[in-house]
Order: C-alpha cells, then sequence, then structure tokens
C-alpha cells in the first residue's frame, strides 16, 4: 500500500523525469563509481533585486545587504586548499542597474564570487534575443570587469528564467526561442546551470548527470538528451549542462518522499540528511563529484535564513562530510566549477 501511495503521490510531470532518475539510480548501484576524491561546490543564486517590485530602494537595500554580510561568512570558512566559499550572482538582464552591479562587483574583486548571466524573456526573436543578450554582455565586461574573455569572445554561464530554457515549456510562454542553445553558443555561453526545475514541464529527462547538447533548432527542449561527460570523454557540442542534484528525498517526519532539487530556502533548510541525499545524487566524473545548489537570495524570505545561520550550517556540516568520506571540499565560481569539470573529463579512463 506505500509503494501505491508514493506512485499516486509523485510531483507532476514525473513522466518526464522518473525514466531517467530510475536509470541513474539502478546504473550507480550495478556500476560503482570510483573512490570519491574532491566535492566542487558553486552555489548559483537567481540574484533578482527587483523581485515583486519598482523600488530601487528596496532592490539596492537586498543587494547591499549582501554586499555586507557575505563576506563575512565567507570569511569564516575555507576549503581543504584554504580558499574561502565562492558565491555566483547570477544577474537578471531585465533589472540591470549599474549602482547595484558596482556593489556585486566589489565581491568579484575581493575574489568572493562571480556574477553571470540570468534571463527572463517572453515570446522572443532570435535578432532581439542576440541584441539584448550582447549589450548586456558588453555592460558586464566594459562598465563593471565582469565576466571573461577566452580566445577574443566573452563568455558566460547561463540561468534561464522561469526555467524555460530553449523553448521548453509546452505552452510556448517565458522564450519564443527553439534555436536557444545555438545562439547561447554563438554568444559564448560556456555552460547553463538552469536545471534542474523540479516539478515542471521544463524539467530534463537527463538528470543527476552533466552532458553536452546537441541542437535541434527547430524543436524546443534540446537539452532533453546529450552526450554524458565521463572520464576520457570530452566531447563538446552546442551546449554544456551543469545540473543540480535532483531526486527523492525520505525521512523528516514526512509519510511521502518530497523532491530534491538543490534548493537552498527558508521553507526547505539545510541538514545532515539532505548534504547526505546531496552527495548521493550529484553528478560525478570519475573520483570528482559537482554539487550546484541554488538559491533565490534577494527574497527576503531566503535571505534572512541564509544569511543569517543556514550558509554557515551549510559549510560546516559539508565540511564534516567530506572529512567523513575522504574527500576534499573545494568552493568554486560557476566558472571554475566548469573549468573542473573540463579537467576530470580529460583524464585518462581507468
Amino acid at each position: 500500500m506505500i509503494g501505491w501511495d508514493i506512485l499516486m503521490h509523485l510531483p507532476r510531470h514525473a513522466e518526464i523525469w522518473a525514466p531517467g532518475y530510475a536509470s541513474d539510480r539502478l546504473g550507480r548501484w550495478l556500476r560503482p563509481e570510483p573512490r570519491l576524491e574532491r566535492v566542487w561546490l558553486a552555489l548559483c543564486d537567481h540574484f533578482e533585486p527587483f523581485w515583486t517590485t519598482r523600488d530601487a530602494n528596496v532592490a539596492r537595500d537586498r543587494v547591499a545587504l549582501w554586499r555586507k554580510r557575505w563576506p563575512e561568512i565567507a570569511g569564516r570558512h575555507r576549503d581543504s586548499v584554504g580558499m574561502p566559499p565562492q558565491y555566483s550572482f547570477f544577474y537578471p538582464e531585465e533589472e540591470y542597474r549599474p549602482e547595484l552591479l558596482d556593489q556585486l562587483s566589489e565581491l568579484v574583486t575581493a575574489k568572493l564570487g562571480d556574477v553571470e548571466i540570468h534571463l527572463h524573456h517572453d515570446c522572443d526573436t532570435p535578432a532581439a534575443f542576440v541584441d539584448r543578450m550582447n549589450g548586456f554582455l558588453e555592460r558586464l565586461e566594459r562598465r563593471h570587469g565582469l565576466l571573461r574573455r577566452v580566445d577574443g569572445q566573452i563568455r558566460f554561464g547561463f540561468i534561464h528564467g522561469n526555467w524555460c530554457l530553449d523553448n521548453s515549456r509546452a505552452d510556448g510562454r517565458w522564450c519564443g526561442l527553439n534555436n536557444e542553445i545555438t545562439l547561447l553558443r554563438e554568444l559564448g555561453c560556456y555552460a547553463d546551470f538552469t536545471m534542474p526545475s523540479g516539478a515542471s514541464d521544463t524539467q530534463a529527462r537527463l538528470v543527476n548527470r552533466i552532458y553536452w547538447v546537441t541542437d535541434d533548432p527547430e524543436r524546443p527542449k534540446s537539452y532533453d538528451h546529450g552526450q554524458t561527460v565521463r572520464p576520457g570523454v570530452w566531447k563538446p557540442a552546442d551546449l554544456l549542462m551543469i545540473p543540480g542534484p535532483f531526486g527523492l528525498r525520505w525521512g523528516g517526519g514526512r509519510r511521502l518522499p518530497r523532491m530534491e532539487t538543490g534548493e537552498l530556502a527558508a521553507h526547505d533548510r539545510v541538514s545532515a540528511r539532505r548534504v547526505r541525499r546531496w552527495l548521493e545524487l550529484a553528478p560525478r566524473v570519475g573520483g570528482d563529484l559537482f554539487l550546484k545548489l541554488y538559491a533565490h537570495g534577494t527574497q527576503e524570505r531566503a535571505s534572512r535564513v541564509l544569511l543569517n545561520g543556514e550558509l554557515d550550517k551549510l559549510f560546516e556540516l559539508l565540511q564534516a562530510e567530506c572529512g567523513f568520506r575522504g574527500a576534499q571540499l573545494r568552493y568554486a565560481t560557476a566558472w571554475q566549477l566548469r573549468q573542473a569539470v573540463e579537467r576530470a573529463a580529460r583524464q585518462q579512463a581507468v
């Protein structure tokens, strides 16, 4: 009866993610992975200063709070090689204000984080999307000294607003571009960090793996399938997907499981149980595990807990769990995480 109850109460759109999730769980059980050597942690925030407001003073105060409190928190922790935690602020193009980016630039200069791209759009066209993105990339680099150039091109990490990467909603809202993955590649996107989206029709069919996507520009949601990154297998395609942990989590006094998407939130607090589950689910490449967690840090209900003990608790619990497993803990920005993925993949297969 319990098993039937679980099947009847699975989150929405389980037909999308459940087969991939079952395959991932079975595959890890049948093919034990090599000894865990390093756990890479990247905190990727959907950082929206104007969330539910048009008041510039509210937005300014939200960013100022992070500008003040994040260095204090980061200063209390170090990873296995002596580096402080890093925070990646995925900033929305449509909320651009120079004074807000200047505050975040100070954190980047202090080597406590990085700024990447977040975007909400709807019913877009390729030309309008490219113009909008190019303008934002140029402003971030020239005005604020952010992002980076590789072989002469600005490179950036990306999170799609409303989870709708590559026009993936069934009703076509909040994007409009079936060729968005191709456009992101051409613009210089080094990796996408949107997934997982949980109980949504935008959720990828591939879960808990890092993989390369080849775009079909005539069809939406090309990221449903791709080439998994493994040691000795580095075959770049149109877009690298680096998702967070995704699955079901039992316990906590609940009869039925809840969905785990790696969100740091007031309604789902950090615990030793969650940390262990993250390490069971997160993508691995050989002896390296890549743990991408996310938050909505400008929302007061989130910032109240994150900046008042929750992030400290995360670092302490993760450090303890890595120590128990005999693995190094490494803090990384989104860009550093992507570089670590490539290094792990370029190792010779064993």
